[in-house]
């Protein structure tokens, strides 16, 4: 028998949410059943690997106490998990093609982002997410039920010589209950103290009994959360800065600056807010994104399942299933109203205008233009151009279900265990625009009355000057008009997206002792694995790019992913633990994978305990990991979203786009998968300690390194500073189909340089040419005109390299009556490193804008017979606030309110937050209450966020509770 340690037992228990320590009775009975143990980390049952790595584990009493109602409330304060904007919830939901999913969360270790976290339920694989966050594909951890989790163990270092790929960062493993004796039904109701509504309320039972020589262990669990918006609080309601505006208000169309005679934009009449002057002096109705900012969406979700074991001879046989389905509905601001071709400022009728008093009618005609412009018919009409955009939000509503079936055989073969299993993860989504999503055509069409009233467009007979049909023209500056709301319903269109992500596995695996060193016994693992995946993302027809239409999306402001891949994998791996000496221990593992489709990798780990005396643990590893391209990266046919480039990263650049000045600026762009991708590259490393002086006390620091290569992602920085000299990356209009680059202005062909030659030209001077761009067009911007989709292929183009220390410490203070428990936690990061985004300039994040250098945690817990309480303060440290991509207006009035520093800088104060628990355990059943944020305490300003606040590290809901009601049959 390999024994566990009183110091293995207490540094593990050391990582525990809510600390926990083991008494020797405990320990004795560790060692009674020391032959079934497996942790997270290691496929080798029965000995002592606790002291080898830093392990979270969460228990059920830390899940009971946590007051969680979802795994992300439950992840959502773990150290490890904290910083970086790469754990995401509802909260950054959004109804466009690069939001996160609505109703969806991952868990993100390290800030290395999701997709380098490998998700496992009870040690095996979970489908990820049919839509991707982006082009990263991510496990939904809102699909996994709260109510079927025991424990969850969080490793963080990278795992991929024990579980394959993703591990980069390190796993999570959520444990299923088992064995379940009795039933239990939980019920809990949830608000916030404001005077708004943000309840929510969750139901679930667990239900355990022998049946058929085993035991059946059920589950169900029902939540149900309201949304929570911007204008619920004072803190979010209006903008920090008022010269954050957009030109495109949701009321009172402003006039395009191309339609005013003296080339400014103004307002007209019904602006339903004071009118904002511009840093060009201009009087304009703004619009602002705190309006239509939703900070949570509405969220529910129902599950079910059942764990059954059963012994069958010598043989152990267990299968594992549930379903989940949830339910979320999220919005983005509304979107602007652009041309057909998706250039600003569409035309509108000049009779538009007979709404207003003759006064203001001639008012507005003597400041602007009426030019002849075309319509989606084919006639010519008479108008002016306006900006604006719908006043409805898009909103986007997303059914998803999860099904997971694994079943299992387990036994003994003389000394060795054994085990295989059969896997079945599936995921599936179906999303439908149901609001604030309209045709480009027929929207256009509306505006010149060619719209008939069955929702086609009318055709134009120019002999007869007829149309097939009329309709009154739909009028942009009248609101609240039935007749004109019910011409614009007409143009609505109700777009979907439907997504499929499908893991089927097979493995084996055997453990036991090979031998013996020194006179220790060597413990082994062995296995194989096969597995297959499939995805497909599949949008409507009128939410795809292609470039038979121009790439023009037949709906304003809402573009799609759509991909379909499919790869097989199969892999062999094998694991040591060798005792070097009495004191000394050794775990060497590797693994071998190798796909279908970029080929084959190995990673090695390499692992040291050292035991000087009893009371202290040294340990040390090293190992290498990977993450597979994701299948939407690899599948992606066309993608619309936007993408950033810095002119911050390339000074020539930025002279030729950016008028000099290092600002970020964001265009329209298509992505392309690439079936060539390789798999990005991780090797980390971790050494730390373990202290436990007496059986009431545990410390624990531990140092840790990644460094984390060949990240996929576009750069269009490095496009546009190769198209300097590429010509092949240059056209003028849209990018022709089979190539890609950059799309420049079409009229920009109409100038050439000293030589004579076109910006499509090899050997073009594009300074000459942006010189002769504005001596012809007189811009507003001395910049080259970029156009719109350009297209970008996904490379393997970044780094990112993360260091830091955990430091963990933990007191029990024992008395005839209960304990008192002490806890703190604290990360602090040393660097991290990372492609800036859209560049291949590398920048230390740490101490930047949602990256905070340190994150700590203090709690305070008493136990006793029946009563339990405690209080637990969470503290994240200031950060660089995100002004650099600021307009200069708005650094402008930062600096007029005194918010800049000597250097022009200024940070996110730091934040912490009280949580406080109370509860009491009957005989049969128990009742709590949680408290967070007890001091509601308001977020710390962000000026660099739309929002006024980092909703990825704070949060604006306030004060609120969870009562909770436990009965046990």
């Amino acid at each position: 028998m390999h024994k566990l340690s009183p110091l293995a037992l207490a540094v593990a228990g050391s990582f525990f949410v809510s600390p926990l320590v083991f008494s020797a009775e405990d320990v004795t009975k560790e060692e009674q059943k020391i032959e079934k143990i497996q942790v997270t980390g290691s496929r080798i049952k029965g000995v002592d690997l606790e002291g080898t790595q830093p392990l979270v584990v969460i228990s059920a009493d830390d899940i009971k106490n946590s007051g969680a109602s979802t795994i992300y409330d439950l992840l959502k304060d773990v150290g490890q998990l904290r910083g970086g904007s790469g754990t995401f919830s509802t909260s950054e939901s959004g109804a466009t093609s690069n939001s996160t999913p609505a109703g969806q969360a991952a868990a993100s270790l390290r800030g290395l982002g999701p997709a380098a976290t490998l998700t496992l339920i009870n040690g095996r694989r979970v489908a990820a997410s049919s839509f991707a966050s982006g082009t990263q594909n991510f496990v939904d951890i809102n699909s996994i039920p709260l109510a079927a989790i025991e424990r969850v163990e969080v490793l963080a270092t990278g795992a991929s010589a024990i579980y394959g790929a993703d591990a980069v960062a390190g796993v999570i493993n959520y444990i299923l209950k088992k064995d379940y004796q009795g039933a239990e039904l939980n019920a809990s109701y949830g608000n916030s103290t404001a005077s708004s509504n943000e309840g929510k309320y969750n139901l679930n039972l667990v239900v355990g009994t022998e049946l058929a020589g085993g035991n059946l262990t059920f589950f169900a669990d029902h939540f149900d959360r309201k949304g929570f918006s911007a204008q619920d609080r004072d803190v979010t309601r209006t903008p920090l800065l008022e010269s954050s505006y957009s030109y495109l208000p949701k009321t009172a169309p402003n006039i395009y600056y191309y339609s005013a005679v003296d080339g400014n934009e103004f307002a007209t009449p019904g602006c339903p807010t004071a009118l904002v002057t511009t840093e060009l002096g201009e009087q304009i109705c703004a619009y602002y994104p705190n309006e239509d900012d939703q900070l949570d969406t509405p969220f529910e979700s129902s599950s079910a399942g059942f764990i059954f074991d059963v012994e069958l001879g010598d043989v152990n046989w267990t299968t594992d299933v549930f379903i989940s389905k949830t339910k979320s509905t999220s919005q983005s601001s509304p979107a602007p109203i652009d041309q057909v071709d998706d250039s600003e400022g569409p035309f509108a009728d000049e009779t538009v205008l007979d709404i207003f008093s003759d006064a203001v009618r001639n008012d507005i005609l003597d400041r602007i233009y009426v030019d002849p412009f075309d319509t989606i018919a084919g006639r010519t009409l008479y108008g002016f151009q306006f900006d604006a955009r719908f006043a409805t939000p898009r909103t986007v509503e997303i059914d998803n279900t999860s099904l997971r079936l694994v079943s299992a055989l387990a036994g003994d073969l003389g000394d060795w265990s054994w085990e295989t299993a059969v896997t079945l993860s599936r995921s599936e989504s179906e999303q439908t625009a149901i609001a604030g999503v309209y045709n480009r055509y027929k929207f256009h069409a509306a505006l010149a009355g060619e719209l008939c009233s069955n929702g086609t467009i009318a055709s134009y007979d120019e002999n007869s000057d007829s149309l097939s049909c009329s309709g009154p023209i739909y009028n942009p500056f009248l609101f609240g008009d039935s007749a004109n709301d019910a011409l614009l319903a007409l143009a609505q269109e109700r777009p979907t997206r439907d997504g499929e992500s499908t893991v089927y596995g097979w493995d084996a695996r055997i453990s036991g002792d090979i031998g013996e060193f020194n006179g220790n016994i060597i413990g082994s693992a062995f296995g194989v694995e096969l597995r297959k995946e499939e995805i497909t993302d599949s949008p409507s027809a009128n939410s795809k790019a292609n470039a038979a239409n121009g790439y023009l999306v037949d709906v304003f402001g809402f573009g799609s992913s759509e991909s379909a891949a499919d790869r097989s994998q199969w892999a062999a791996f094998a694991e040591f633990y060798i005792p070097l000496t009495s004191t000394l221990d050794l775990q060497v593992a590797g693994r071998y994978d190798n796909y279908n489709d970029f080929g084959s990798t190995f990673n090695p780990k390499v692992a040291f305990s050292w035991r000087p005396v009893e009371e202290l643990v040294v340990r040390a590893s090293w190992a290498t990991s990977f993450r597979a391209p994701s299948l939407t990266q690899a599948g992606v046919k066309l993608r619309t979203t936007t993408a950033s480039f810095d002119c911050g990263a390339n000074q020539a650049v930025a002279d030729l786009y950016c008028e000099g000045d290092g600002t970020e600026r964001s265009n329209n762009v298509l992505e392309l998968g690439n079936p060539s991708l390789q798999a990005e590259e991780s090797e980390s490393v971790s050494v730390g300690f373990g202290w436990s002086p007496t059986q009431n006390t545990t410390l624990t620091v531990d140092y840790w390194q990644f460094k984390h290569d060949r990240l996929v992602d576009t750069d269009m920085t490095a496009v546009l500073a190769a198209a300097i000299t590429d010509s092949s990356l240059r056209h003028c209009g849209l990018v022709p189909d089979g190539e890609q680059g950059i799309s420049y202005d079409p009229d920009l062909c109409d100038v050439t340089d000293l030589s004579d030659n076109t910006i499509e030209d090899a050997g073009a001077n594009l300074s000459e040419i942006l010189a002769a761009w504005i001596d012809y067009d007189e811009p507003r911007f001395n910049e080259l005109p970029l156009y719109r989709d350009h297209v970008l292929l996904l490379q393997n183009t970044g780094e990112q390299n993360v260091s830091g220390i955990d430091i963990a410490f933990d007191q029990r203070f024992d008395f005839a009556s209960g304990n008192l428990k002490l806890s703190f936690d604290a990360t602090h990061y040393l660097s991290f490193e990372r492609n800036r985004p859209g560049s291949d300039f590398i920048e230390e994040l740490a101490g930047t804008w949602r990256y905070p250098e340190n994150i700590a945690s203090l709690g305070l817990s008493w136990s006793g017979d029946a009563f339990f309480t405690s209080l637990t303060a969470y503290y994240t440290s200031a950060y660089a606030d995100d002004i650099s991509g600021l307009r200069g207006r708005e650094m402008d009035e930062l600096d007029a309110l005194g918010a800049l520093n000597e250097n022009g800088e200024r940070d996110v104060s730091a934040w912490t937050t009280v949580r406080a628990n109370i509860g009491y355990d009957f005989a049969n059943a128990s009742i709590s209450l949680n408290v967070d944020n007890l001091f509601d305490r308001d977020p710390p300003r962000a000026y660099g966020s739309s929002r006024g606040f980092d909703s990825i590290n704070h949060d604006a809901l306030g004060r609120n509770y969870r009562v909770s009601f436990s009965y046990r049959f």
